[in-house]
């Protein structure tokens, strides 16, 4: 997740040294300049070979966490980090731009894969009181590999013409420092349980994760929730698109997402610099506001870590979408009087911090806790692999297209992004019910009466079925303690 947010933001502040290398790996090429027209295009596709990467990746979770697990395919991982970061840090030496091209699509892999199977794995081990709190720590990792990102983009740090390759090759020490700690963590319990049919292993990373032993419960309710999902019967990737029972949560699932990314958080920091300077900030002080924006971005994060559990995933979606909704608009205003009012950029720039705190608390970070939520073992994976195609192929769009909205619309490239956060608003208040401290068999039935489904396993059944892994639970220790005198 640290990767994650580093590498949205680590092409931002060295951009014109690194237009400048291309440029003049060009010339040295073909003996004269590159047109501005080109450069524009090769710069937009250096940004954009990163969400097209993390499409690949996020089309790859499916069948690699269904095979190697969900700490295995994090381990696995790993490797889409540590090559692109040699290739990107050996590019000028190499004088070659497509390095750097090639590069950012394979950590583009690695973001597209960690992005939807951290909080995979992450909501699978927490208990349901916390998996809200727990499910927003990564979108907190990715603000802080951001910030991180921006302090070393200032000019007299790494955001330079000598310390650009090096600032794009750090990104392999998350990546090392996950491949020595990561195997001392368990795997996910509902994955072993469930799909691996393991219940003893499943069993210890539960007290391990716990800090007790008595896990009967966890043990039963992830039962139960298999047994319903025989009753349902197993989801592939195909059948999810047209499985009536899940209709509208894959529905939710498409809109959050689409509106994450096309509400224009990616444009803020893949051209915050940008942004600020046709706000009319000094160019001296641009890094230090954009530093600012980015440490704004990680308080708000951890605030939402506090109140998810208590004030609800629905809620903070509403007021998150509302903010930047009115952020947005509020922000082309700005941007069009700034040339007749001296200080109205101070506006565009409260406009831009706003945006960020409304985002931060609600559309960056509870998509992916709500899809972990919403979706029971069997469907999560593919969910997560569609939720995830969704994020990164509008996160591609944005970043493929927001220079040349810049050129044509000028200002009002944002009053589009404020259509976004409302059209979101307005589905999410009709359509999304809350999730937080509720079993995802709940949460199933929360749309059963709007999909016009019904679960095949009823309260009776449930009852029934712990009386049965309870008298399992009895004989197990009885036949363990017949085998204990036997021993004797």
């Amino acid at each position: 997740s640290f990767q994650y947010g580093y590498n949205v933001a680590a092409v931002n502040s060295p951009a014109p040294f690194m237009q400048d290398f291309y440029n003049k790996t060009y010339i040295s090429r073909y003996n004269e300049p590159m047109a501005e027209s080109l450069l524009t295009v090769l710069w937009s596709v250096t940004v954009s070979m990163f969400p097209l990467g993390g499409l690949f990746g996020s089309l790859m979770v499916a069948p690699l966490v269904n095979k190697l697990g969900r700490k295995g395919t994090l381990l696995f991982n790993n490797i889409f980090s540590i090559v692109p970061a040699v290739m990107m840090g050996a590019s000028e030496m190499a004088k070659s731009y497509e390095l750097i091209i090639l590069a950012r699509i394979l950590v583009g892999i690695c973001a597209g894969l960690s992005s939807n199977v951290v909080p995979m794995y992450l909501g699978e081990l927490a208990p349901k009181n916390l998996r809200g709190a727990i499910g927003i720590i990564p979108q907190l990792f990715i603000t802080v590999g951001i910030l991180v990102a921006q302090v070393f983009g200032i000019r007299s740090m790494l955001g330079n013409k000598t310390g650009w390759t090096i600032m794009l090759g750090l990104t392999a020490i998350p990546a090392v420092i996950q491949l020595i700690f990561l195997p001392f963590f368990p795997e996910s319990p509902r994955y072993m349980l469930i799909q691996k049919r393991d219940e003893e292993n499943s069993r210890k990373a539960l007290k391990l994760l716990r800090g007790w032993e008595d896990v009967d419960e966890e043990i039963e309710e992830m039962r139960l929730e298999d047994q319903s999902e025989q009753a349902e019967g197993h989801l592939s990737v195909f059948s999810l698109l047209t499985q009536k029972s899940l209709r509208w949560q894959l529905l939710t699932i498409i809109v959050l997402n689409m509106g994450q990314q096309l509400s224009g958080v990616n444009a803020i920091y893949y051209y915050a610099d940008n942004i600020y300077r046709s706000a009319g900030v000094n160019e001296q002080n641009v890094q230090y506001v954009t530093v600012g924006t980015g440490a704004v971005n990680v308080f708000m994060t951890i605030a939402a870590v506090f109140i998810v559990e208590s004030s609800g995933r629905r809620l903070l979606l509403l007021l998150g979408f509302g903010i930047c909704c009115g952020a947005c608009v509020l922000l082309t205003v700005a941007l069009n009087l700034q040339a007749s009012v001296s200080w109205m950029p101070y506006i565009s720039i409260i406009c831009v911090i706003i945006y960020v705190m409304g985002h931060a608390i609600g559309p960056s970070p509870i998509p992916v806790v709500v899809t972990t939520e919403m979706f029971m073992q069997s469907a999560r994976p593919a969910a997560f692999m569609l939720a995830g195609a969704i994020h990164w192929l509008s996160n591609f769009t944005v970043g493929l297209i927001f220079p040349f909205m810049e050129v044509g619309l000028g200002p009002f490239s944002f009053l589009l992004f404020s259509v976004v956060c409302f059209v979101t608003l307005i589905y999410l208040l009709m359509v999304m019910p809350e999730t937080k401290s509720k079993t995802f068999l709940e949460v199933s039935r929360l749309f059963n009466e709007r999909n016009n489904m019904e679960i095949k396993i009823w309260e009776e059944d449930l009852k029934d079925n712990k009386e049965i892994l309870d008298k399992e639970i009895l004989d197990k220790e009885i036949l363990e303690g017949i085998e204990k005198i036997t021993a004797l």
